[in-house]
């Protein structure tokens, strides 16, 4: 592995928590003798991630992406395992690591609240010691591409959430960091500012062969960005490899959009063909098994007038959560 990229070994982070039953006497018996049970957040994962890459990071709520990415930008320790960033250990917090990567939580502010951003822009120049003319060009080509411009001497508490979260990612990279770790960017962002940013993250990895380890719930963020996707549930990898990989094996339906010339005012019972998620004038989209596809295809091809026939996989939202819904199997 590269020192220059990102190495995780058997990595596992347990939390010890308190427990106990509700109720008055409960409450006084914990007083005395508490209960601790261990929470297993993140439990023995490996993965590799070499320099330049765009890897989505997909899991449902508690999964445990988040506290990977803490731990893999030193906010947390982890409890066993192995863990570098380009070549240095999180948990140290050195500076020669800290001034290369950085760390965007769409759940969590990095800005001031009370202040402008514009204020906050200013310390991050003195903390990560960036020259002032060079600061000040990279600060107004953000601010422009974010379309920023009068939002920035607002103060953030003013802002909302999709206007905080640009700002967000603008103070986030004015030390141009070689290591992005984005845990849901474009959250509260509208369509027009996501595929924006999407292409504002796709342009920087290019220009600076930067590796980004991206979380998002909106899968279009994920096909846009990652070739590869690795898929954690409980704590534990259940798949990584690239993202066409995992709809081919994880995708048992495919869908079959049908158009057939005018018959007469005669409707043909499509249902014989598979399930109908969609019926129009001369068109109507079904859902059949990968496996009966094929014969699904020539059956309507010779049964029917058809125009044009279209055979897709099911939306990469459904696939995921056929991957969360049946874990056991899909680990196995």
């Amino acid at each position: 592995m590269s020192t220059n990229g990102i190495h995780v070994k058997d990595l596992t982070k347990v939390y010890r928590v308190p427990e106990r039953e509700a109720g008055l006497k409960a409450a006084v018996v914990s007083l005395l003798q508490r209960k601790h049970k261990e929470v297993r957040a993140v439990d023995g994962i490996t993965f590799d991630i070499e320099p330049g890459e765009i890897v989505g990071f997909l899991g449902p709520n508690g999964a445990g992406k988040t506290t990977t990415l803490k731990m893999l930008s030193g906010l947390l320790y982890p409890t066993s395992g192995e863990l570098s960033v380009l070549g240095h250990l999180p948990e140290k917090r050195q500076r020669e690591l800290l001034q290369r990567i950085t760390l965007v939580m769409g759940q969590r502010s990095q800005l001031n609240w009370d202040i402008p951003a514009i204020d906050s822009y200013d310390l991050y120049r003195a903390i990560y010691g960036i020259p002032q003319e060079q600061f000040t060009k990279i600060r107004d080509e953000m601010i422009a591409l974010m379309q920023l411009q009068g939002l920035v001497n607002k103060p953030v508490r003013n802002l909302s959430l999709g206007e905080r979260m640009k700002a967000e990612m603008v103070g986030a990279l004015l030390h141009q960091p070689q290591v992005l770790f984005l845990d849901e960017p474009t959250i509260g962002v509208d369509v027009t500012m996501q595929r924006r940013m999407r292409t504002f993250i796709q342009e920087y990895n290019h220009k600076h062969k930067a590796t980004v380890l991206l979380t998002s719930h909106y899968m279009a963020d994920v096909q846009a960005l990652c070739k590869r996707v690795i898929v954690i549930h409980h704590g534990t990898i259940l798949y990584d490899g690239d993202l066409a990989g995992l709809v081919g094996r994880f995708s048992a339906m495919k869908t079959l959009v049908v158009s057939t010339s005018d018959m007469n005012g005669k409707a043909p019972d499509m249902a014989q063909y598979g399930n109908v998620l969609k019926a129009e004038p001369n068109r109507t989209t079904l859902r059949v098994s990968k496996a009966e596809a094929p014969q699904v295809t020539a059956r309507l091809l010779a049964d029917l007038p058809v125009t044009d026939l279209t055979v897709e996989d099911p939306p990469i939202e459904e696939i995921i959560e056929t991957v969360f819904a049946t874990p056991d199997e899909i680990a196995q």
